[in-house]
């Protein structure tokens, strides 16, 4: 399974490891927010009509946060955009997770705030 770390017994991994887990961990982030902004390029350009150009700027302003740039006319349009927000929030939640997750594990492990939790 690609998200193991090392256990509470063994010793901390080393610098060079830990920030190549990290970078790891940055692809599979990077890799959601890819997929994400597929799914809303395409579902701009064939359900709200907009052009390659417009459906990507409005994915982007929609995943990053922002909200939506052009005007959208039809029911389908506005029912898609309401569901890709919705799901742009829950991609940008599970970014921030899978790229805490490293950080959080090592600090706990530095800390051993894991056995204060028993």
């Amino acid at each position: 399974m690609p998200f193991r770390f090392e256990h509470t017994a063994k010793p901390v991994i080393s610098r060079k490891r830990y920030f190549g887990r990290q970078l790891k961990f940055l692809l599979y982030s990077s890799m959601l927010m890819v997929f994400g902004l597929i799914v809303g390029v395409f579902g701009y350009h064939w359900i709200a009509g907009l052009n390659w150009l417009d459906s990507l700027l409005n994915a982007s302003m929609i995943l990053g946060g922002m909200g939506p740039v052009d005007v959208l006319h039809t029911s389908a349009a506005k029912l898609f955009a309401s569901f890709y927000a919705l799901f742009s929030g829950l991609v940008f939640i599970s970014m921030s997770g899978i790229l805490l997750a490293p950080f959080a594990h090592r600090l706990l492990h530095l800390l051993h705030g894991d056995e204060q939790m028993k």
